[in-house]
C-alpha cells in the first residue's frame, strides 16, 4: 500500500514539474516584446509581392493551356479519325477551355492594374 501511495506521489510530482516548465515557457514567451508593423504598410507589401509574383502566375497559365490544347487536339484528332459524330462538340468544349485560360489571365491583369 506504501508502495502505491509513494508510486502516486511521482506522478503528481512529475505532472507538477512539467506543468511548472510549461508556464515558465509560457510566461517568457508572453513577456518578450513583439514588434508589429501598421496595417497598411503590411497591405502594401503583400500588393507588391503578389505583383511581383503575377507575371510568373500568368506564365505557368499560359503553359497549363498550352498542354491542355495538345491535349485537346490529339484527342479531337483521335475522334475525328475514328468518324465519332461529337466531334465538333469536343473541338468546341476544347478550343473554349483554351481561350478561358488567356482570357482569364487578361483580365486578372487588367484588374489588377499589373
Amino acid at each position: 500500500m506504501k508502495n502505491q501511495f509513494n508510486k502516486h506521489r511521482q506522478q503528481i510530482s512529475a505532472k507538477f514539474l512539467f506543468l511548472a516548465i510549461i508556464l515558465c515557457a509560457f510566461n517568457m514567451l508572453m513577456t518578450s516584446s513583439l514588434y508589429a508593423q501598421d496595417g497598411n504598410a503590411g497591405i502594401a507589401e503583400a500588393t507588391n509581392k503578389v505583383k511581383g509574383y503575377f507575371d510568373t502566375g500568368c506564365d505557368l497559365m499560359y503553359a497549363i493551356g498550352a498542354v491542355v490544347g495538345i491535349i485537346g487536339a490529339v484527342k479531337v484528332f483521335n475522334k475525328w479519325n475514328a468518324g465519332e459524330p461529337d466531334t465538333n462538340k469536343v473541338a468546341a468544349a476544347w478550343f473554349g477551355s483554351c481561350i478561358f485560360l488567356v482570357v482569364v489571365a487578361t483580365v486578372l491583369k487588367s484588374f489588377f492594374g499589373i
